[in-house]
């Protein structure tokens, strides 16, 4: 498993926009698996969850993304899990952390 939280001052549709783009662009096995948007008490909430097939183990690693909008503040999570092969010991070949670094990268490419 893979994290990346990261803080900013932002638009929160705009920053939403741009790490979905960089996501989706990242990989040709890359889809959005299903999203969802909350607003609660003048915050807002979106939960996205990616996954990746990759052919040289023949496996799946997902992605989740959570990008939190309250009190002018946008907090952005990504972790990734799923992204080894083994149904007793887990080998992992580095999808999620690979997974995770576009988001780190989109971010930092934002100026955020």
């Amino acid at each position: 498993m893979a994290k990346f939280e990261f803080r900013t001052i932002g638009n929160f549709d705009e920053i939403v926009g741009a790490l979905d783009r960089a996501i989706l662009d990242s990989a040709l096995t890359m889809r959005l698996v299903e999203e969802s948007l909350i607003v609660c008490r003048g915050a807002r909430v979106s939960v996205r969850v990616y996954d990746q097939y990759f052919m040289r183990n023949s496996s799946r690693a997902a992605l989740t993304l959570t990008v939190v909008e309250a009190d002018g503040e946008v907090a952005i999570s990504a972790i990734g899990s799923g992204g080894g092969t083994g149904a007793i010991f887990n080998f992992s070949y580095g999808a999620e952390s690979k997974m995770v670094g576009v988001v780190e990268d989109a971010v930092r490419r934002m100026g955020l």
